[in-house]
């Protein structure tokens, strides 16, 4: 007799339950859950988390750098790195439960936190994840505006002279930006993202790459003298004391949403085929995603911060720290623009089969919900057409483009939603959960540790928001909505 399986599942789109197993037979192209046979790798899972870590993250590191200084600013890009590895190495083994290698799999965040912890702790995660997430898909849109402005503006300076005043308002980027991403929005799961997130994961490389050796070239440029100290900014010179302090948090909020990808980790490993087992496979997915974005982190940061200084921009490519070669700033703004049209997918997806799945559950028979129209498209094939999914995929994106249109600070919101999101999905969550799973005793040696390092990690969240909003306070004092801002 088949075997049932759950429907509460973050996805209508895919098969819940096998045919064809009667009488022993086991049929190919299904799982063990009954779900379409999972093809991912370690390959494809370290493309995924680079996509979702090196991301406009990056841009704002020489920044961060040049308010923490060369002795803070590398400590602490290296202790959210190894928080950020060791928390993701307890969430994978929470994918399947009772058991990290055996048992019944979770297709989201939430799943494994009720799963293992249950109660109000279900809720607390789904408004961390999905408000983080909708965070995330709004700066991105404000980012990518800005790299597609960058462009017209770098022209502008190449041809007018750097003195120039090249307005131009990123609105009108923002609704390109969001009429392709409403289109990508109707890739119908996660699943078929692979080719998206590798073409983005090369984007990444390409900016970060160029951004390095433009910074390289600075440095090593004939009379390139800029000042730098061990605590970053200087009081009484280039910021006062409390600018001092709350940049600060701020910055150490930009690293910590430089490193966010646990929000979507489980929907990751979700995607990779087993054997080998996939939390072994996510573990090593995760050491290649985060040394690697740590190498380029360190780079871009420091070179970055030895290129500019204590004036370092808060974008080190559309902050116009350099303008020449023009074409190549170009290249790499149109990189960071794909790039982010890329990440927005891989962010939104979750949200997207968590709405669908619940209102599949709540109304099984609404055939406007649930009924798909097969269109024959040339060259791409058979496409199931849902009006439910095209509407409301369509409104989402809308609305995280008219909310980035109402508050387009890059460096703020990028610390914000990093301090909001790091505590509960990247530290607390995956450390609850590891206690619960493996029954570590109350006050034991481990026990103490783990809520140690849970708890400073709280503190910093928590000073980080607090520079953050400050930081928004003030870009907010001076801003015109829908007025072109040319300090990006």
């Amino acid at each position: 007799m088949a075997p049932e399986f759950e429907k509460n599942s973050t996805n209508m789109y895919v098969e819940q339950s096998p045919k064809g197993l009667e009488n022993g037979q086991v049929q190919k192209n299904v799982d063990d859950d009954g779900r379409e046979k999972r093809t991912g790798t370690v390959l494809t899972a370290s493309a995924h988390i680079i996509t979702a870590v090196i991301g406009s993250g990056v841009l704002s590191l020489a920044w961060a750098m040049a308010q923490l200084g060369w002795v803070a600013g590398p400590v602490i890009l290296f202790l959210f790195s190894f928080i950020t590895y060791f928390t993701s190495t307890l969430l994978a083994d929470c994918y399947r439960f009772p058991g990290p290698g055996s048992g019944k799999r979770n297709y989201s965040y939430m799943e494994v936190v009720r799963s293992h912890l249950g109660g109000f702790k279900v809720q607390l995660c789904g408004i961390a994840q999905y408000g983080n997430l909708v965070g995330i898909t709004i700066g991105y849109t404000i980012t990518a505006s800005i790299s597609m402005k960058a462009v017209v503006r770098s022209n502008c300076f190449h041809k007018e002279g750097h003195q120039a005043s090249c307005t131009v308002s990123n609105y009108p980027y923002m609704v390109i930006f969001a009429i392709i991403q409403i289109i990508l929005s109707q890739i119908q799961n996660f699943h078929k993202l692979s080719w998206l997130s590798i073409l983005a994961a090369v984007m990444s490389f390409a900016y970060s790459l160029i951004g390095l050796g433009l910074s390289i070239a600075k440095v090593a440029g004939a009379g390139h003298h800029v000042k730098t100290s061990l605590t970053g900014t200087i009081v009484g010179v280039d910021v006062s004391g409390s600018q001092k302090v709350w940049r600060c948090l701020q910055a150490i909020g930009d690293i910590a949403f430089a490193y966010a990808f646990a929000t979507i980790l489980i929907e990751i490993q979700d995607t990779l085929r087993s054997p080998p087992a996939e939390n072994k496979v996510m573990k090593r997915a995760s050491l290649v995603g985060v040394f690697t974005t740590t190498l380029f982190y360190v780079l871009c940061g420091t070179i970055g911060y030895a290129a500019f200084g204590n004036n370092a921009p808060g974008n080190f490519l559309t902050g116009f720290g350099f303008y020449e070669p023009f074409w190549l700033i170009d290249f790499a703004n149109v990189c960071i623009a794909i790039h982010l049209i890329g990440a927005y997918q891989v962010f939104c997806q979750p949200i997207y089969g968590f709405v669908e799945g619940r209102c599949s559950e709540k109304w099984p028979d609404n055939k406007f919900i649930k009924s798909q129209h097969d269109i024959n498209i040339p060259w791409f094939g058979v496409y199931n057409l849902n009006y439910f999914r095209m509407l409301w995929r369509t409104i989402y994106v809308i609305i995280t483009a008219i909310i980035a249109m109402i508050f387009p600070f890059f460096n703020a919101i990028l610390g914000l939603i990093g301090a909001a999101s790091f505590y509960p999905l990247t530290v607390y969550f995956p450390i609850e959960m590891h206690i619960a799973q493996k029954k570590i005793p109350k006050y034991s040696f481990k026990w103490i540790w783990l809520h140690i390092l849970s708890w400073a990690c709280l503190i910093v969240s928590f000073v980080a928001a607090v520079g953050s909003i400050e930081g928004l306070t003030q870009d907010l004092k001076t801003y015109k909505p829908f007025k072109p801002q040319d300090n990006d």
